[in-house]
């Protein structure tokens, strides 16, 4: 037969369910050995016996010394009287004996009673065939082992001990033994013994009662197994299969709806394991979409950089010439700012998963940023200006980061915004899930309604007339929404309007838990 027979079974295939199978045949074993043996029940009977036994034949030579003596001033036994005592008095199931004071037998319940001892006769052999093996001998040998151990034990008797034991009657059958001297006063007239030879039976007797509860027992076990088979190692293995399909690519994400739908810890498993492989694949098709962005994003310069190299060598007008290399410089420096926020994007999320979250007072950070931008004070220069409306305002975060996504929004609003404009950062309250509220304002041109949510997409670029072709990559508001919602925050975009309606300008929000 195959070494992997065992394949073969409903939990074969499943190192789990032969686990499961093997611990729960393990602990059902250990119940049938120990029900099977009863040590334990067997001794216990055993010394119960003999409790009894010797407060039985205490009692019953008492009563042989009191009734069955005669004699002044020497007593002696009387034989026959004793033996109607013991046929009497002693149960069927139990054989008493009374020895005199030399220990010689004189009396045998068993010879007293009306009872006859059957013994089968072994099958008659054929003619012909040999006459079966005469183990008379053996049995000669064993009666004398036997007779020798009770006349030990009457002999103890007969020097005033109380003897308790377990030997082997002359048909070889274990039994518990008690032997009490006969005293009549201070003379020791003989000795009884009481022997029971059915605890053996009792014990079996007790086995075979256990049987149906050992049985019964299996077919739970089984169930058990199977059902656990079923239950956890046959899931686990079709999560196992789904998982192979995904990463094979022949499927986009684990869907197992029948698991999806437990509630237990594997219909966990399954919905853990199919938003992992989901979010696996949406983050692999925005690596895609972002290399293709990335890809046409910095085409667009190289080509207009190749394309005024190729002009610049047939043009002779210095003045074109220095248009030409105009181009070239600006390409050159959009192409610097893509690579740097570029650069920036692709390390964020590793960044912030190593970063470990501290307290940050936001707005002492707001203050030290916009300290560093102008107030104005130059011809045409944007001011920000900072306005508190809320003392405490500490959040947790990464400074870091959250530095980087103020300073994007601020430096947005100061592209959009006219010369000698303001920029207004504000720091006030929010509702109860995000307290910590800034508004971000400005004077400009305003964002058009369809695009309030399409500026924080990679690469969008919307720029007002006489802005700097390569002073925006499209990526600083991507790269502060991925920030804040890390910072489980929220970023979002607004228009200002005046009391016509008439669009006056863009508003930027940042809200922000604490702690």
């Amino acid at each position: 037969m195959s070494r992997t027979w065992y394949k073969s079974l409903p939990f074969g295939q499943s190192r789990l369910g032969r686990l499961i199978f093997g611990l729960n045949i393990v602990g059902l074993l250990v119940l049938v050995i120990g029900a099977l043996v009863l040590n334990e029940l067997r001794q216990g009977l055993i010394t119960a016996q003999k409790e009894s036994l010797t407060a039985q034949a205490l009692q019953m030579s008492e009563v042989i010394a009191q009734a069955a003596t005669t004699g002044v001033p020497e007593p002696y036994l009387d034989q026959h009287y004793a033996s109607q005592l013991l046929a009497q008095f002693i149960p069927a199931e139990q054989r008493a004996r009374l020895f005199d004071e030399q220990g010689n037998p004189i009396v045998d319940s068993a010879l007293v009673v009306d009872t006859v001892e059957v013994i089968e006769l072994p099958p008659a052999h054929k003619a012909g065939e040999a006459a079966p093996k005469d183990d008379s001998a053996g049995h000669a040998a064993e009666r004398k082992a036997a007779e020798k151990e009770l006349r030990q034990e009457v002999m103890m008797a007969l020097a005033g001990a109380e003897v308790a034991t377990v030997r082997r009657n002359d048909r070889g059958v274990k039994v518990v033994s008690v032997s009490v001297p006969l005293r009549r006063v201070k003379q020791v007239l003989g000795v009884l013994t009481i022997e029971r030879d059915d605890f053996e039976s009792i014990v079996q007797a007790q086995r075979l009662a256990m049987l149906p509860f050992i049985l019964v027992a299996l077919g739970v076990t089984l169930f058990s197994s199977l059902l656990l088979n079923w239950l956890v190692s046959r899931p686990i293995q079709r999560l196992s299969a789904a998982a192979d399909s995904v990463r094979a690519g022949q499927t986009r994400a684990i869907s197992l709806p029948d698991l999806e739908e437990r509630k237990d810890e594997i219909g966990t498993l399954a919905r853990s394991l199919e938003s992992m492989t989901d979010t696996l694949w949406r983050r692999m098709e925005e690596i895609d979409r972002f290399a293709a962005d990335v890809s046409h994003e910095i085409k667009n310069p190289l080509t207009s950089i190749r394309s005024a190299l190729e002009t610049l060598e047939l043009v002779k007008d210095d003045a074109a010439k220095a248009r030409l290399l105009g181009v070239v410089n600006q390409d050159v420096r959009r192409l610097d700012r893509l690579i740097t926020d570029i650069s920036n994007a692709s390390r964020l999320d590793a960044e912030l998963s190593r970063d470990t979250p501290r307290p940050v007072d936001a707005g002492a950070l707001l203050e030290d940023i916009v300290s560093l931008y102008g107030q104005g004070d130059r011809p045409g220069e944007v001011a920000v200006v900072l306005v508190r409306e809320r003392a405490q305002a500490t959040v947790s975060g990464r400074e870091g980061p959250l530095g980087q996504v103020f300073r994007n929004v601020i430096d947005n609003a100061r592209s959009f915004s006219p010369e000698g404009g303001e920029v207004r950062v504000t720091l006030t309250n929010g509702d109860a899930a995000l307290p910590v509220l800034i508004r971000f304002e400005d004077d400009g041109p305003g964002i058009p309604e369809d695009n309030l949510e399409t500026i924080f997409q990679r690469f969008y670029t919307s720029r007002p007339k006489g802005t700097s072709f390569g002073r925006n990559s499209g990526l600083g508001l991507s790269i502060s929404r991925q920030i804040i919602e890390a910072h489980h925050g929220r970023i979002w975009a607004e228009n200002r309007t005046d009391g016509e309606g008439a669009v006056v300008g863009a508003r930027f929000f940042i809200a922000l838990p604490t702690l």
